[in-house]
């Protein structure tokens, strides 16, 4: 029988624990609010789309990790205020993207529907949903 292997934490999850570590026992960290942080949420995703222009893959990887710590960053600020969390994010998200594409979530007569549509007829229809309040 060989020993078992520790397991690693979810990459996502262990994020989640450094930020709220960060938050706890970095002053500077503890101290930023979401209005402080928004130089640094412009520059992260400015530098992502220097790191998409520049071609360089790692470079992107790196970028778009430091544009993910703002979300984390701000998702902290907001559970610490009791408005919302990292969870409530992602469920958001998921929830639109299922609503603003019924040609992929949708019942199977929607799929059927959509089958054979165009990139530029898919993107119509999503407008026309995000604007109905979808």
């Amino acid at each position: 029988m060989t020993p078992e292997q520790p397991t690693q934490p979810e990459p996502l999850l262990e994020l989640r624990a450094v930020m709220a570590r960060l938050r706890a026992e970095c002053a500077w960290k503890r101290g930023q609010t979401h209005t402080s942080l928004l130089p640094y949420l412009a520059e992260e995703a400015s530098e992502v789309a220097e790191a998409v222009h520049e071609g360089d893959p790692a470079h992107l990887c790196e970028e778009l990790g430091d544009l993910l710590l703002q979300v984390y960053f701000h998702a902290a600020v907001a559970a610490e205020a009791g408005q919302f969390t990292i969870d409530d994010v992602a469920e958001g998200i998921v929830a639109k993207m299922r609503r603003r594409n019924p040609h992929v979530f949708g019942t199977p007569e929607q799929r059927a529907e959509a089958a054979g549509l165009s990139a530029e007829e898919i993107d119509r229809r999503w407008e026309q949903i995000k604007r109905a309040g979808g």
